[in-house]
């Protein structure tokens, strides 16, 4: 049975909603098999009853219930008992919109859930955890500022005019005596920052350092980090690299961590 989704797209109800071109109509007792890498582990969902003779097919699969864990998972058809064997499910969608992404981490969640299509043509299952997190959209550097843009995901604000009073705080990794804060502007779930690379340099010892920038919001109980993590480039840190610049002959870059968090590395 060759099957190909044509369109995946995981809705604001956490529900797997597939588009499928297939030479027959999946026959009784068809399964939709999630697995995991690296663990094996599977989950499977019965299709239902077969439809009229058809080119075209649609499948939707709640998620939630399957109570999966982080990780990125393969798709899969399995045929009833009169079927073959297991078919893997080939994509021709990229499964990427950003407006998408953008609306479904205006929810508040524990887990976000999307459907993309992996490098060699097939449909997979990525699932991370979901904590509030101030989005990174862009960095640059502005007559001796630190400056950066985003959005506020998985707090549950609404996308609004409201106004919200925050600030943007850099603190030292080596030690939390050695912080820098500047006020930020939040309207609705857009955020802008800006800071003095001056009060940074001042604050650093010998002019060297990793320092780690997070957003305080009113209204939530704890900083926002800052990270990227709402697009399809995944590893920034070998593959995003800003501009950097220099302050009083001191070099200072922003970077990426391994887990796509944003640093300011400042000296070395």
């Amino acid at each position: 049975m060759r099957v190909v989704v044509t369109d995946a797209e995981v809705t604001l109800a956490d529900v797997l909603s597939l588009r499928l071109s297939i030479e027959q109509p999946p026959a009784e007792g068809t399964r939709l098999v999630l697995r995991q890498r690296g663990t094996g582990a599977e989950a499977k969902v019965v299709l239902g009853t077969p439809g009229a003779e058809a080119r075209e097919a649609s499948v939707a699969v709640s998620l939630t219930p399957l109570d999966l864990t982080p990780g990125r998972w393969d798709t899969y058809l399995e045929p009833g008992p009169s079927g073959g064997g297991r078919v893997r499910m080939q994509c021709v969608d990229p499964g990427f919109s950003l407006d998408r992404l953008d609306a479904y981490a205006l929810s508040r969640r524990t887990l976000a859930y999307r459907a993309y299509r992996t490098r060699n043509g097939f449909l997979a299952l990525k699932i991370s955890p979901a904590e509030p997190v101030a989005d990174v959209r862009a960095v640059w550097f502005r007559e001796g500022r630190f400056e950066v843009t985003g959005l506020l995901a998985y707090t549950g604000f609404d996308d609004d005019d409201a106004h919200r009073g925050a600030r943007l705080a850099l603190r030292g990794v080596s030690g939390p005596e050695a912080e820098v804060t500047a006020a930020a502007t939040v309207q609705g779930v857009r955020f802008h920052a800006a800071l003095s690379l001056v009060d940074v340099i001042a604050a650093t010892s010998e002019y060297e350092g990793l320092w780690t920038p997070s957003l305080e919001v009113d209204g939530l109980e704890a900083p926002l980090p800052l990270g990227a993590r709402i697009d399809d480039v995944d590893g920034k840190r070998r593959r995003v690299h800003y501009p950097d610049t220099t302050v009083d002959g001191v070099p200072v870059r922003p970077c990426y961590t391994v887990d796509d968090e944003l640093r300011l590395e400042v000296g070395g």
